[in-house]
């Protein structure tokens, strides 16, 4: 249960909780219910009818896959709060939020050890061919043949962003005894002699990494950094990680660098236009821009190479970063509502 971490309000709150669970409502308990207004519904915000909005909401919380934008946000006059359960924020209308004085909390520290654990077992199931082996056993087949793996130990582990995630990513792969380098516009020599890694530039990272995981946030500076250009300076043996944002990385560029063999493979628990890949009747009952669909149709295109492994978005999906994650936001919620606004990323 969540505990409340402050025994006075300042004011009332009426808060709409979308793509909740049955199993979170049990963790509200005490979100102040004497003084709340809690509405949970599974949907995405933009499939929640105005009938089903509640009126007044000052608080909403929202998960990935609901698109906050500004139209979204416009049928929220009173919105005060966005609390989004995740680290990243780029599903969000930022501008507008600004604009309109809408404060923006995050979670930012539920899943390090839960997304960098996902990360390695991703490239284990590709470097050992986990899945394939799964997949003959499960036929009754137990030859060898064509399951021949790799190493880990004495590899170059090249992590793109070192923040939570990518610091505890190096520190698995230091137990796996990579070779570990990185690239950050924040370079912490603190940490580095911590982590044992050694700061390199983008270019050298491309070149030196046999693994490149990636641990940066989707922004304008980010989108599609791993482009065409990108993947040529990498390996022709080297596998590309993605749990970050399926954004930072092209997608027509990595299905091209794939069949030409310019790198070895791909782990990914993210992709571009994700939220709508395996929903083939909404995409015929919905309208979609003509590169969204391109997008998706790329996305099926990966998820029939041999040398590709693909989750769906299911990095943070560890039972202990779930509960974090209510924590967190029952706490962001509470301290805005004391005055006090914790982890808010547009302060």
């Amino acid at each position: 249960m969540v505990e409340c971490i402050y025994d006075e309000v300042q004011r009332n709150a009426t808060i709409l909780f979308v793509e909740f669970e049955t199993w979170e409502q049990d963790q509200l308990e005490d979100i102040c219910p004497n003084k709340c207004t809690i509405t949970c519904t599974p949907k995405r915000l933009g499939d929640v009818p105005e009938e089903e909005i509640p009126d007044g909401v000052n608080v909403l919380s929202p998960f990935i896959h609901s698109d906050v934008t500004g139209e979204q946000l416009e049928r929220l006059g009173d919105l005060k709060l966005i609390a989004t359960r995740s680290t990243g924020f780029d599903h969000i209308d930022m501008d507008y939020c600004r604009e309109h004085g809408i404060r923006v909390a995050n979670v930012p520290t539920y899943g390090e050890n839960t997304v960098a654990e996902h990360a390695f077992g991703m490239l284990l199931a590709l470097t050992r061919k986990i899945h394939r082996c799964y997949e003959r056993t499960s036929a009754g087949d137990f030859s060898l043949e064509g399951l021949r793996g790799t190493d880990l130990a004495g590899k170059t582990f090249g992590c793109l962003g070192v923040g939570n995630i990518g610091a505890k990513a190096m520190r698995i792969a230091g137990g796996f005894g990579m070779n570990r380098i990185a690239f950050d516009v924040q370079k912490d020599p603190i940490a580095s002699g911590e982590l044992g890694l050694r700061y390199v530039d983008f270019e050298t990272l491309l070149a030196e990494a046999d693994v490149l995981s990636i641990h940066v946030p989707l922004n304008d500076k980010t989108e599609h950094l791993i482009d065409a250009d990108a993947l040529k300076k990498m390996k022709s043996s080297a596998i590309l990680v993605n749990t970050a944002r399926g954004g930072v990385v092209d997608t027509d560029a990595l299905i091209k660098a794939l069949k030409d063999g310019d790198i070895g493979g791909a782990a990914l628990d993210v992709l571009e236009a994700e939220t709508i890949v395996g929903e083939e009747a909404e995409m015929l009952s919905s309208s979609y821009d003509v590169e969204t669909l391109r997008t998706v149709v790329q996305n099926h295109t990966l998820l029939k190479m041999p040398n590709v492994i693909i989750t769906p978005h299911n990095a943070f999906n560890s039972e202990e970063a779930l509960q974090r994650i209510i924590r967190t936001t029952v706490q962001n919620i509470h301290g805005w509502m004391a005055g006090e606004p914790e982890n808010v990323v547009n302060a």
